[in-house]
């Protein structure tokens, strides 16, 4: 078992305080947006032993167990994260398996370089991923109803949105989803900005159903992936629950402290809300316009007090154990890699005694108990 020291990444959005306040230290004055826990090379956990991108490489059967390395190859196939949203995140979809292969080969065949700006597929993998709330938390999850999405933007009174409304009300749901959000981001954004500020001004003014997209036009003033935004359901999480978000699904979160554990990828396409490349002929290749409820997970009761959150993927099963004081121990040695986040009061496994914000990595059939008064979450595979 092996205590993790792990990275925080300071990226622009994210929040000066939920993450510090976690952990029970004084914040920096600078955004610290994600905790990384696991094996990625951008920034893997520090082990006694070295890196764990190290350790894992030096014995990958033992580290993570014969079936997962089988299954997965010799590396860990998901990343765990603490992820502080202080301002909204971009909007972005993932491609699936598919999607992330031809990609990827594509981009290399041409000779793009894996860091050039323009580049979408870092890597040849998919990319889902799962967020549980642990504080209220605020994002968007895939696209509204058509006629709900043509009211809300109706409703803001801005007469150059006339168009768009028509389209939502007149199409087929997919086809008038994609026809409005290629619009968007193919307008020239100077025209489009004047009307995206009456918008913003509007979403102010009547707050309510609008109040989050005015929070979303404070950070990114004239984007059009403002209105873009409108398009989707807005979803806020209580604590406990969570949101899955498979490939296509557009996204974005905007505010709230979570635990998200994904595949280990880098490829993200992006649809707004940032100044990075978007890639509109690609984008619209890899989104689904179907319109979906988004789908809040709620977590199932399993044996031993265990609750996990289900997902139709292989790559990470999350799961948690909220431990009562003066409870049994729990026994979670398992056949298959884990990574283990105490996230609010006390948690002795094995000999280590973590407290908010501190993980360990447990490998393949290594005895673990737990014990202690607090919440434990549980990451690994599916092998």
């Amino acid at each position: 078992m092996d205590r993790l020291d792990n990275t925080v990444r300071p990226y622009a959005w994210g929040s000066t305080t939920a993450i510090p306040q976690l952990l029970g230290v004084e914040p920096t004055g600078e955004p610290q947006a994600e905790m990384w826990m696991g094996a990625h090379p951008g920034a893997p956990s520090g082990t006694g032993r070295g890196s764990l991108d190290q350790v894992i490489e030096a014995d990958p059967e033992r580290e993570l167990g014969a079936a997962a390395v089988a299954k997965f190859g010799p590396r860990l196939p998901f990343l765990l994260k603490l992820l502080a949203a202080g301002a909204p995140l971009s909007l972005q979809v993932h491609p699936d398996l598919d999607q992330a292969r031809q990609g990827y080969e594509d981009e290399e065949r041409r000779g793009i370089p894996v860091d050039a700006p323009h580049r979408n597929y870092k890597d040849a993998n998919h990319k889902p991923e799962l967020v549980c709330a642990l504080t209220e938390f605020d994002g968007l999850c895939g696209f509204r109803d058509p006629a709900h999405a043509a009211d809300l933007l109706e409703g803001l009174g801005v007469g150059s949105l006339t168009p768009y409304v028509d389209v939502l009300r007149a199409h087929p749901g997919d086809a008038a989803l994609r026809e409005v959000l290629t619009a968007l981001l193919t307008a020239d954004r100077t025209e489009l900005a004047h009307t995206v500020d009456l918008a913003a001004a509007a979403c102010e003014r009547l707050g309510g159903d609008y109040a989050p997209y005015a929070g979303i036009a404070h950070h990114y003033p004239g984007d059009p992936g403002v209105l873009a935004a409108m398009l989707l359901n807005h979803v806020r999480l209580q604590p406990g629950e969570a949101l899955f978000l498979g490939a296509g699904i557009p996204h974005a979160y905007l505010s709230g402290l979570g635990v998200e554990i994904m595949a280990n990828s880098d490829n993200v396409l992006r649809c707004g809300l940032t100044p990075k490349h978007v890639d509109v002929p690609e984008l619209l290749r890899v989104v689904r316009f179907e319109p979906r409820d988004p789908g809040v997970l709620r977590p199932e009761a399993a044996p031993d007090g265990e609750e996990v959150y289900e997902t139709p993927i292989d790559e990470f099963r999350l799961s948690r154990y909220v431990l009562p004081r003066g409870a049994a121990a729990h026994d979670l040695t398992r056949a298959t890699p884990q990574i283990l986040l105490c996230t609010a009061g006390t948690v002795r496994v094995g000999d280590e005694e973590l407290s908010a914000g501190q993980s360990v990595f447990v490998a393949a059939g290594e005895k673990a108990e737990a014990s202690g008064a607090g919440t434990l979450f549980r990451a690994t595979v599916i092998a």
